[in-house]
């Protein structure tokens, strides 16, 4: 993997290069917001994952992260937090952030991540996307989803703007319509396993997903109070 770090603590830059040294990645580190953000946009396709520190001189995170989606939606964000802090882990999400790892984080927990994230964003399609451009793999009563080109539909309407993890909650739960998930059966499904971290990622994650499902229609990603969450279209 190569890897951008906008990070302006040096001990965290100095430990996590160790940690990338030992798996080969290449790195490169940046302590200023903007700075970083002029590395990236230099060249946007040479980062196989960007992770990125929410405190920052010149640009804070959410706006570098908000400026890394204008450009590409695809570059894979982990965002890092402060401890407990869920209004900037949401925001971050709305940004554009694919994931964030809460500090004081484990180096391996970090590497697990990125490692989760970077084998689902090398997903590459078998088929060409025209022979799949009209191909639905996942069809409900009101959803539509394309798995290779990653497009989701409600009411014939493309929904725009999911990030990797929303799309992958999103295909689960259409597949299994009211069918009950609880955050460790998602964790393990759509992160990792075993998954390093916080279980309310898993709430963060669907919180935004349900935000973008209702600029098209009825919300469909329902709470089952005590277990989980479940899918389920109006009327059933």
């Amino acid at each position: 993997m190569k890897i951008l770090m906008i990070e302006d603590n040096e001990s965290v830059c100095e430990m996590m290069g160790m940690f990338f040294e030992k798996e080969n990645f290449e790195a490169s580190f940046h302590g200023d917001g903007k700075e970083g953000f002029e590395a990236y946009q230099s060249q946007p396709n040479a980062w196989d994952i960007v992770i990125l520190d929410l405190n920052l001189p010149s640009m804070d995170g959410m706006t570098i992260c908000r400026k890394i989606r204008q450009i590409s939606k695809e570059t894979p964000i982990i965002m890092l937090t402060a401890q407990d802090s869920e209004s900037d882990q949401v925001i971050g999400l709305e940004m554009g952030a694919d994931d964030y790892v809460t500090k004081p984080f484990s180096p391996l927990t970090l590497l697990a991540r990125m490692k989760a994230l970077h084998r689902r964003a090398q997903v590459v399609p078998t088929e060409s996307t025209n022979s799949l451009e009209n191909k639905f793999d996942v069809e409900t009563k009101t959803v539509k989803i394309n798995t290779s080109t990653r497009e989701a539909y409600y009411h014939d309407e493309m929904i725009d703007s999911l990030t990797p993890k929303e799309f992958d909650l999103f295909v689960m739960f259409a597949k299994h319509p009211k069918r009950v998930f609880t955050r460790e059966q998602l964790l393990k499904s759509i992160w990792e396993d075993p998954f390093f971290g916080d279980e309310r990622t898993v709430d963060a994650h669907i919180k935004k997903l349900r935000q973008k499902i209702e600029r098209y229609g009825p919300q469909l990603i329902q709470t089952v109070w005590g277990v989980g969450y479940k899918f389920e279209e109006p009327g059933d």
